[in-house]
């Protein structure tokens, strides 16, 4: 087994993991969603500690994660042993199977850690994970999926939920727009939206004031709730 590969109930670790810093976080689940976050992390600079019951998983990340366990993350005396309460922020990213990530969900809040998120697959799933505590539940597929929804369309060209209620989007200045002051378009009385920023032909992304005049070719952000953003982008 490779050093960094950890066997389950380790002795020791505990050691290391009183030693994490409050920033460092705790994987659980390496399927293909949360082995992408955790080498993201890992690029990033940040401490993590990655968990899964799969050995062939656990040996498949073991040369490009610094620290990986294979261990149950729904078995609250395995956590404590891991050291889970130190770490500032904890990830359930558990995608095959609803009750392994509801339990390793509510064991990990009932530690105290300061941040849990959990991955759900479904919105019932969404609403469990919410109830035993998870402090943001997400679910990557429908986001993305909403994401591509918008992408397609072929006015949008980035799109950015920040919740449920409120969006950013990358748009091509409606052909109306061209020539006239944002002041004078009156996006915000009309459609409860705001341009953020604008990016001339040729330029780079400047901030949005009253006086700025759209050009042909500009690109705008705009920044609103997800349907009056969409009003916005069908205007010609």
């Amino acid at each position: 087994m490779a050093d960094n590969v950890i066997p389950p109930k380790p002795t020791g670790l505990r050691s290391r993991s009183a030693r994490a810093a409050a920033d460092a976080v705790l994987l659980v689940g390496l399927g293909r969603f949360g082995g992408s976050l955790a080498r993201t992390l890992v690029g990033l600079g940040t401490d993590v500690l990655a968990v899964d019951t799969n050995e062939r998983l656990v040996q498949l990340y073991a040369s490009d994660l610094p620290h990986v366990v294979q261990a149950d993350a729904t078995d609250p005396s395995t956590l404590r042993q891991l050291g889970a309460h130190e770490f500032g922020t904890a990830i359930v990213a558990i995608g095959a199977g609803v009750e392994p990530s509801v339990l390793a969900t509510a064991a990990l809040v009932d530690l105290g850690i300061p941040r849990v998120w959990a991955k759900a697959v479904t919105e019932q799933h969404a609403r469990i994970l919410e109830r035993v505590g998870a402090h943001r539940v997400f679910r990557p597929e429908a986001e993305m999926g909403a994401r591509v929804a918008h992408l397609v369309s072929g006015r949008v060209l980035e799109y950015l939920s920040l919740d449920e209620g409120f969006v950013l989007a990358e748009v091509q200045a409606p052909t109306s727009f061209v020539g006239k002051a944002l002041g004078d378009i009156g996006l915000r009385a009309a459609y409860r939206v705001t341009v953020v920023c604008v990016k001339h032909t040729g330029s780079s992304f400047t901030y949005a004031e009253a006086s700025t005049v759209v050009q042909p070719g500009d690109l705008l952000v705009l920044s609103g709730a997800p349907d009056d953003v969409e009003q916005v982008v069908k205007l010609r």
